[in-house]
């Protein structure tokens, strides 16, 4: 497109005048239309678009998680019982072929507490009637650990007197006689009373899940829209499987790091060696460090009531059991129920221990497998696994870069012996045309 001026003259400025054409040429270039529409359909609007939504799902998930956090003696109750409800519902399921399912619910709901409270009590008398033994046995490996701290001390360039130790139990006497003290004990005592609290009330919700789960479920499933109702129920089908087959394949590990050690316990007649095991198991639900936790704590009751040998052997059954279990317990019974990298197990863990405690932290890795499956349901990943794809696309990429490499070492390697070649036909011309002149 051209433009015409015209320039005139004058003494000392110089003035350019648009021609009619120039006025036609401009008037004929359309004017790009912005619209709100198309502010939002441009890249850098679905961009914003996408951000905004992550926005809004991150702050609804901040209040949720909050909520959570205030509401923690309803919350933490409910998540175990759906845990526990899941592992227990196939039973419910085969008892309600033959019985009516209030009944099924009670047999499964009394079983289960029968069998915990059975485990309870065998716990408590197992600490009573062995009580005595590991406190003489802990006093004689206290006064040998003494001895040895002793004669390490007297090695050190500085020393400890008998009227240290007396200040520091009087600090310790002053501490325990003083408020603080008796707003802490304050503290556990309401600790204690919310844990009454939230126990009864898991009872309670459990029960119900027992009794009443599918309509619970069927309920919820009723106010989805119904193009995704079958996303939702597939969803909840593959969460109650997470749920209990974790359990159960937790629970499987868990007895068999239970069997090693309390049969090494056994055998070095350690105190306390039932109540051990029963601890090692309950520790085994919280995955990579529950076991070696509750491991090291029986090796440091061998130690202090048999000695370092013993200490050693218990030591050495510990790192066993647990590598037993990471090769080869793991890898068969929790495959297909726990498909989560152990990094993700271990910040999964994290988060779960700074926002509930010990409870959070058993809680957390079913949480995660589970909704890790939801997400793959509803992403379609569970049909197809893309990551095999990428992993080959990544591998494709890394040979054309590879190749285009290796094409601009030869282009270089060919244009340097192109250079030398000239060189040498430059450095061989010279002489000819020096004889030449001659």
């Amino acid at each position: 497109m051209a433009f015409f001026r015209r320039r005139t003259s004058g003494s000392r400025k110089t003035r350019v005048e648009s021609s009619p054409l120039d006025e036609q040429a401009w008037a004929s270039v359309e004017r790009p239309a912005v619209t709100f529409q198309g502010l939002w359909t441009d890249p850098l609007g679905r961009l914003g678009t996408r951000c905004l939504q992550l926005l809004i799902i991150g702050v609804i998930a901040g209040l949720v998680v909050l909520g959570m956090l205030r509401l923690t003696l309803i919350v933490i109750p409910t998540l175990i019982a759906v845990i526990l409800s899941c592992a227990l519902w196939p039973l419910v399921t085969r008892l309600r072929r033959v019985m009516s399912p209030l009944l099924a619910a009670w047999t499964v709901f009394l079983g289960a507490l029968l069998i915990l409270g059975g485990i309870g009590t065998g716990l408590v008398f197992s600490v009573i009637n062995q009580w005595p033994t590991l406190v003489e046995q802990a006093v004689e490996g206290f006064n040998q650990l003494n001895s040895t701290v002793q004669n390490v001390v007297g090695g050190l360039p500085f020393s400890i007197d008998g009227q240290q130790l007396d200040d520091a139990v009087q600090r310790v006497t002053a501490f325990i006689t003083s408020s603080e003290f008796g707003t802490g004990a304050l503290h556990t005592l309401t600790a204690a009373g919310s844990l009454v609290t939230g126990t009864i009330l898991l009872l309670v919700i459990l029960f119900f899940f027992l009794k009443d789960g599918d309509k619970i479920w069927a309920f919820f499933v009723s106010w989805t829209p119904a193009h995704f109702r079958h996303t939702w129920i597939l969803s909840g089908d593959r969460a109650l499987h997470t749920f209990g087959g974790y359990i159960r394949g937790t629970a499987i590990v868990a007895a068999v790091d239970t069997a090693g050690i309390t049969l090494t316990l056994l055998i070095l007649q350690i105190p306390l060696a039932l109540p051990l095991g029963v601890v090692v198991f309950l520790g085994s639900f919280i995955p990579l460090v529950g076991a070696t936790v509750v491991g090291v704590l029986a090796t440091l009751v061998a130690l202090v009531t048999n000695g370092p040998v013993s200490a050693l052997i218990v030591l050495a059954a510990v790192i066993l059991v647990n590598q037993l279990e990471g090769h080869f317990l793991q890898p068969v019974v929790m495959a297909h129920t726990l498909s989560l990298h152990p990094l993700v197990v271990l910040m999964a863990l994290t988060a779960g221990t700074v926002l509930g405690g010990i409870v959070g932290a058993v809680v957390a890795v079913p949480l995660t497998a589970a909704g890790w499956r939801v997400v793959k349901v509803w992403t379609g990943r569970e049909t197809s696994d893309p990551v095999p794809q990428a992993r080959e696309d990544i591998e494709h990429v890394e040979e054309l870069q590879e190749e285009e490499t290796n094409a601009a070492e030869q282009e270089k390697q060919e244009a340097a012996e192109l250079a030398e070649q000239a060189e040498e036909l430059s450095g061989e011309q010279q002489p000819e045309r020096a004889e030449g002149r001659d």
